[in-house]
């Protein structure tokens, strides 16, 4: 977030004249559109119904090839189903893996630097191409580079069959990675170059939200069936039929889309970007692993942040950047990644913490605790496109800012909960906590509707950086936070008074599950509670902190993001079609 606000705040200092001239070019070309609206129109004896027009519209852009030129509505909505099957394997893939450790642990026994590569090399490769993906998609065709990335996971998805040791499940991982930084960029970006209508658009994106909310709450659900019924491979090849449609309807319906003069490819500049994230993820990681100013992941960490600034100075200065960092002049997208990140930061520590409390305090098997995370789903969907209508009639900073006040109110409200949590208030909580992060399908609406259509793919990196940055650092940083007040709660006097030795009490002290295994071990029923009390605090407390930064968020979308701005309209709409002499003039509606 630091990042981004840092990023934001350098592209302020600008000059205001390149702002100026824009604005000059954009009245000169709606002034150009407007007469060329008054002109009338020649009949045609061959001319379709009104209705078959619009069906039918032309998808240009004087920056970009679109291939073919029109595409009817049922192929138009037939290829955001692709989009959308694309975007849940790569959701769900970010959480399912969790479900699946433990068995993975028992079969292919890895030492412990071994289990966190096999956790964590997905999202570094994933966070550290995403930039050099979505750029070359304007050059080879956005098309191309997501039936590409469909057919990397399933490959990937297949290979895990034959695996026997920790070292074949890293790489099948990081290969796994290289496919959904293919996919993820591009699926936004696809949607934005495509959907010309903004109306059309916001229930698009809304959609797309939808998708990648649920697709990370379901991959618990899905991982605790399949593990139920077979074998760990099962939580990779249960992308296989998944993919393999998206591949199908994606071939037959997307459209290509490239840019027509892209550039060079910035080869320096995706090997620093790849760099600087890697770095920057696995120091955090390390650092919060560690619990401690460990020497290695400190390095990491200072060399990340150099090595990204180096990269964003790079792109400021460069006529041809990699990533265009310009668009953080707009006040509403920077709300908008700024709203994205602060809310995925708190929600994975929200699944994080949920999923190990439905387990070992409330009792849940694998298999029921992903169904008590189905309300929060279902909350999530109905809300996303909920939201898109409420964007038709008010402004989005209503829609975003107070849908993010709802969820903030619902992640503080556990904290009042804190003496008798029970799964009634948490189950209360995650459907409120649905409720409100879908205004983020507005807040993605926000990003794509501020960026011109050949800088789609930017867009489309920067928000999905930022739903990579915010899962890695709410997980390692408040869930940090939540291992040093859980070892705060269980102090060793207490846990000595028990009879505990210093080794054992070492031992307690790591997590509640540790505990709860002594506690049995040791016929301690008064550790056990000792232990759930010190879980739920840490659970409330760092739900306390991720629902202020939530609240924080609101408020900046609320000063943020301009008080009339709605994303259903746009400024620079085409004009509308001019209306066949036989039909009546309300036939004639804008061709976007």
């Amino acid at each position: 977030m630091m990042l981004c606000l840092l990023v934001y705040f350098c592209t302020l200092t600008s000059s205001k004249q390149e702002r100026r001239a824009r604005e000059r070019q954009n009245r000169k070309e709606r002034l150009r559109r407007a007469a060329r609206a008054r002109q009338p129109s020649r009949p045609s004896k061959r001319a379709r119904p009104a209705r078959a027009r619009r069906a039918e519209r032309p998808l240009m852009d004087n920056a970009i090839v679109i291939e073919p030129r029109t595409i009817p509505k049922a192929r138009l909505w037939t290829a955001l189903a692709a989009i959308l099957l694309g975007q849940f394997v790569v959701a769900i893939d970010l959480t399912v893996l969790n479900i699946a450790l433990p068995e993975i642990t028992r079969e292919l026994n890895p030492a412990s630097d071994q289990l966190l590569w096999i956790v964590d090399v997905y999202s570094l490769v994933l966070a550290g191409l995403l930039i050099a993906t979505s750029s070359l998609s304007d050059r080879l065709g956005r098309k191309k580079t997501l039936l590409t990335g469909f057919l990397i996971f399933g490959i990937g998805s297949v290979l895990v069959m034959p695996v026997d040791a920790p070292e074949q499940i890293i790489a099948i991982r990081a290969f796994l990675g290289i496919g959904g930084a293919m996919i993820m960029p591009v699926t936004i970006s696809m949607i934005r170059s495509i959907f010309t209508n903004p109306k059309e658009r916001t229930v698009a994106v809304a959609a797309w939200s939808a998708v990648s909310a649920i697709g990370m709450a379901a991959g618990p659900l899905i991982g605790g069936f399949l593990l139920e019924h077979f074998s760990w491979h099962s939580a990779f090849l249960v992308n296989v039929p998944l993919v393999g449609a998206a591949f199908v309807l994606g071939a037959f319906t997307l459209p290509e889309v490239r840019l027509k003069n892209p550039g060079r490819f910035d080869l320096p500049g995706s090997v620093l970007a790849l760099a600087g994230m890697v770095a920057l993820l696995w120091g955090v990681k390390h650092l919060a692993a560690e619990l401690a100013l460990d020497t290695a992941g400190a390095a990491a960490l200072a060399a990340g942040i150099v090595l990204l600034a180096l990269f964003a100075l790079r792109c400021l200065k460069s006529s041809n950047p990699l990533v265009d960092l310009s668009l953080f002049k707009s006040t509403a997208f920077s709300a908008g990644v700024m709203a994205t990140m602060a809310c995925t930061f708190a929600l994975a520590v929200l699944l994080y913490m949920l999923a190990q409390w439905l387990q070992l305090v409330n009792g849940d098997g694998t298999l029921e605790s992903g169904m008590h995370l189905i309300p929060m789903s279902v909350a999530t969907l109905v809300s996303s496109l909920g939201a898109a209508s409420l964007a038709m009639r008010f402004p989005a900073r209503h829609v975003v800012a107070a849908g993010l006040a709802i969820a903030a109110a619902a992640m503080i409200m556990l904290f009042f909960f804190r003496d008798d949590l029970s799964l009634a208030p948490v189950i209360a909580s995650t459907c409120l906590v649905g409720l409100g992060t879908g205004s983020l399908a507005i807040g993605a609406s926000l990003i794509m509707a501020e960026t011109p259509v050949e800088k789609a793919s930017s867009a489309g990196s920067l928000q999905e950086i930022s739903y990579d940055l915010g899962n890695v650092l709410g997980v390692a940083i408040l869930g940090s936070l939540a291992s040093v007040i859980y070892r705060s709660e269980l102090s060793v006097e207490a846990l000595r008074a028990m009879g505990l030795d210093g080794q054992t009490i070492d031992a307690a002290q790591q997590s509640f599950a540790a505990t709860a295994e002594i506690a049995t071990g040791y016929g301690l029923p008064e550790l056990l509670g000792h232990g759930i009390d010190a879980f739920n605090d840490s659970l409330v407390i760092t739900c306390l902190i991720g629902g202020i930064i939530i609240l924080a968020a609101a408020v900046a979308v609320w000063k943020l993001v301009p008080a009339r701005l709605k994303v259903t309209e746009s400024e620079g709409a085409e004009p509308a079609e001019a209306p066949h002499p036989s039909s009546s003039p309300k036939s004639a509606e804008p061709a976007t």
